[in-house]
């Protein structure tokens, strides 16, 4: 392994764990605008189509968005790039022989991270997609319907499946994703290891049930199952 590779690898790694902690944070602010999906119908479709309206219209929304853009591409560019390098020049990372001590979802970040993108690049399509290029019909306020959009799509067994085991697969990546992020950047210390580990399982188990229990939520509720 050269002291070239060894500087590369690292650099990417800290431009990963960056990005890594941005979407995290992204993910907070995602997660309080869809909880709005859990209000009374009657009031969820015209909050939420308020809110999608925001995130379009809001020149300094607009920006953050495309620095989002950038950083679910940077991110999953160099997770690729480094699980390729690792490979060709058989470097590993020292959890991979480790496995009494590291947990399955630390050794299989690739994998997870894999699901998530096919996740993505379907929900981009049918959400974002739509509401960007698609021909929307508008609510009572003038904001485009995307709550039908997300209801009808919420109303299919197999998709609110698909979403949750997403949910699930971005929740194991969370666990690992945010101590190895705080760990790469230098600012894991031992004074504070525990509380980082305790805050990074907390998040992980909050964003993962939040963005869970909405599909499933809608999709009762459709179906008069839950009132």
């Amino acid at each position: 392994m050269t002291a070239a590779f060894l500087q590369s690898t690292l650099s990417r790694k800290n431009l990963m764990a960056l990005t890594g902690l941005f979407l995290c944070f992204f993910l907070v602010i995602h997660l309080l605008g869809n909880l709005q999906l859990l209000l009374p119908a009657d009031r969820a479709g015209e909050s939420f189509n308020y809110y999608s309206n925001l995130l379009s219209g809001n020149i300094f929304i607009k920006a953050i968005s495309y620095i989002l853009y950038l950083s679910l591409i940077a991110h999953a560019a160099d997770a690729l790039y480094i699980t390729i390098r690792n490979r060709k020049t058989a470097a590993k990372y020292a959890y991979d022989n480790r496995k009494q001590a590291s947990k399955w979802y630390s050794r299989n970040m690739g994998i997870l991270g894999t699901l998530l993108l096919i996740f993505l690049v379907i929900h981009f399509k049918d959400f974002w997609y739509v509401y960007k290029f698609g021909v929307l019909p508008f609510d009572k306020n003038g904001n485009k319907d995307l709550y039908t959009v997300v209801v009808y799509a919420f109303k299919s067994w197999w998709y609110v499946f698909v979403y949750v085991l997403s949910m699930f697969a971005l929740g194991f990546h969370l666990l690992h994703g945010f101590k190895s992020a705080v760990r790469t950047l230098g600012l894991y210390h031992p004074g504070y290891a525990r509380l980082v580990q305790v805050f990074g399982t907390v998040y992980s188990y909050v964003i993962t049930i939040g963005f869970a229990i909405i599909p499933v939520y809608v999709h009762l509720t459709q179906f008069g199952l839950w009132n």
